[in-house]
């Protein structure tokens, strides 16, 4: 059975190849990866199989950092290193800056 993210030999439409410069946070997404994955709080096969779960509508609709930010969230969320409520704390935090990211 094939999943909702496993669009090998289908149509797809019209690749971009225009190359694209990552934002300041797209960069500091791939930067947490890889250090989360350094560490050893991580692993490949973990952000896989959280990235292959995240449901069909956010898989489809979220740009590729969105989706990985949000299979980190929710391997942190699993594996007990925070918690739902201090995500959403630090996140209505972030939502309260007079500077938002770039």
């Amino acid at each position: 059975m094939k999943g909702y993210h496993d669009l090998g030999g289908e149509s797809a439409g019209p690749i971009e190849t225009k190359e694209k410069e990552p934002t300041l946070w797209e960069k500091r997404v791939e930067a947490l990866l890889m250090l989360l994955t350094r560490r050893g709080v991580l692993k490949v096969d973990e952000n896989r199989r959280a990235l292959e779960s995240l449901g069909a509508d956010a898989y489809h609709n979220a740009t590729y950092a969105e989706r990985r930010v949000m299979a980190i969230s929710n391997n942190l969320i699993l594996k007990g290193v925070i918690s739902v409520d201090e995500l959403s704390a630090r996140l209505a935090e972030i939502d309260r800056r007079a500077d938002p990211l770039p």
